[in-house]
């Protein structure tokens, strides 16, 4: 008989979904770190237009950090809560450059490669659970972010091809 959690989930399901979860929201933390750098720190021709959208993505990002630490409690699980962990579980790293408005422009591209990869694994996996709360999250996660990544590559001229 399979155990189930106060949800009606199985509990060995849930379990790898909360460990995923952990690990995108150790990437999210890293990403949201390194806007909030990316804001405080833009300079030049674009400083305005950046500054602005870079704030709209950090506060987004904070929300999202919020709600996969509430979905893993909601799985029964602890989320992850410190850095140290989150460095060691990230595939995102530390931007160390955050002042050129377009080389930031890139990073966010690549983190937003990142996630929404790790937001696919978790949309097959919670699909697989019966999760539907987790796999509302990730589609919608991801829609928003296919725009966002559309909207990026335009600024630097890119297609998203």
């Amino acid at each position: 008989m399979k155990k189930l959690n106060a949800i009606g989930l199985e509990k060995k399901e849930t379990g790898e979904l909360a460990g995923k979860l952990n690990i995108l929201l150790a990437n999210y933390s890293l990403f949201y770190q390194n806007v909030r750098g990316f804001h405080w720190n833009i300079r030049g021709d674009k400083f305005f237009e950046l500054h602005i959208k870079f704030e709209e993505l950090y506060n987004n990002l904070f929300l999202k950090i919020d709600e996969i630490a509430e979905r893993i409690l909601t799985l029964g699980y602890p989320p992850q809560n410190n850095f140290s962990s989150y460095f060691k579980e990230s595939t995102i790293k530390e931007a160390k450059q955050v002042s050129d408005g377009y080389k930031d422009v890139e990073s966010i591209l690549d983190s937003f490669k990142t996630i929404l990869a790790l937001q696919r694994e978790l949309l097959d996996l919670s699909a697989e659970a019966n999760d539907e709360g987790t796999n509302a999250l990730m589609s919608d996660y991801i829609r928003e972010q296919e725009k966002l990544v559309w909207m990026y590559s335009a600024f630097m001229n890119q297609t998203t091809s």
